[in-house]
């Protein structure tokens, strides 16, 4: 009888009847995660052997450690830096500057990209002022910018806006402009309206030149920002950079740069992840 009932208690109690069945369970767990574990090293592998560069060659003689300290030194200024409540501070005042001038830029030149994209007539008529003025360098206009409006918030806020007009108007135009002619023809055959057509049909197909657009306005805004913090301005990570190469402290300088790429790093990211939002339909329809 003892031998008859063994098998039904078998699996619960004897660890190597057991075994097989976690075997089993496990690896789709661990494999899923080895595999995104490899493929994040993968694509981090020349990060990575950068920053051991950037280590190794101060401590190996290779460049003078007082120009260019190892990483550790660097990021251990840094911290420092986060310590004494300076990295927040600048960080936190060029995030404003930089997400509020891109944000009215995005506001004001998106819906005016959709209405030159749309009506020929209008983009006849802006297209030569728009050419003229997006071939002026926003970086040369700086001084005037600073003239005009002083060294407060008003001019680094506009600068940027000028900044970040440009790539959201030019994208959005050619979005509006490179609709498929299928789709538009196909909805006027179902008997759309102009309205109809715009909201259903062009919209959503421009949404992904649109968000390029939007990130090359995202780096341009920390592009153009901290060159107006390092001209005038008493406070954001520009103003750190520049402070710190005047004040010869080297490492604070090059974690100022490493904190700009952080954040663009960042904010790339996340208008990655949002455009993948807004394009979902994409998917569905392939």
């Amino acid at each position: 009888m003892s031998d008859i009932a063994l098998p039904a208690h078998a699996a619960q109690q004897h660890p190597a009847t057991a075994l097989p069945h976690a075997a089993q369970a496990l690896p789709t767990l661990w494999l899923r995660l080895a595999r995104r574990v490899a493929n994040g090293a993968w694509r981090s592998g020349l990060v990575l052997a950068l920053a051991v560069l950037w280590e190794l060659a101060p401590r190996l003689g290779l460049t003078d450690p007082t120009f260019l300290p190892p990483l550790t030194e660097v990021l251990a200024a840094g911290w420092v830096l986060a310590q004494n409540g300076q990295l927040w501070e600048h960080t936190s005042i060029s995030l404003a500057r930089s997400l509020g001038g891109l944000s009215i830029a995005i506001v004001a030149a998106i819906p005016l990209g959709l209405a030159i994209g749309w009506y020929q007539r209008l983009g006849q008529a802006l297209n030569p002022l728009i050419e003229l003025l997006r071939n002026t360098a926003p970086l040369a206009l700086l001084p005037v910018f600073l003239l005009l409006l002083g060294i407060g918030e008003v001019s680094k806020l506009s600068i940027v806006v000028y900044a970040c007009a440009w790539p959201l108007l030019l994208n959005t135009i050619a979005a509006v402009r490179q609709v498929d002619p299928l789709l538009v023809k196909s909805a006027r055959t179902m008997g759309s309206t102009p309205r109809q057509l715009f909201v259903k049909v062009i919209l959503p197909a421009s949404v992904p030149t649109i968000f390029v657009g939007i990130r090359l306005a995202a780096a341009s805004a920390m592009l153009v920002l901290i060159a107006a913090e390092m001209v005038g301005a008493k406070a954001g990570l520009g103003y750190l950079i520049i402070y710190a190469q005047y004040s010869f402290l080297i490492g604070d300088m090059y974690f100022g740069i490493i904190a700009i790429t952080a954040i663009g790093v960042t904010l790339n990211y996340a208008l990655q992840r949002l455009e993948r939002h807004f394009t979902a339909w994409q998917g569905v329809a392939r």
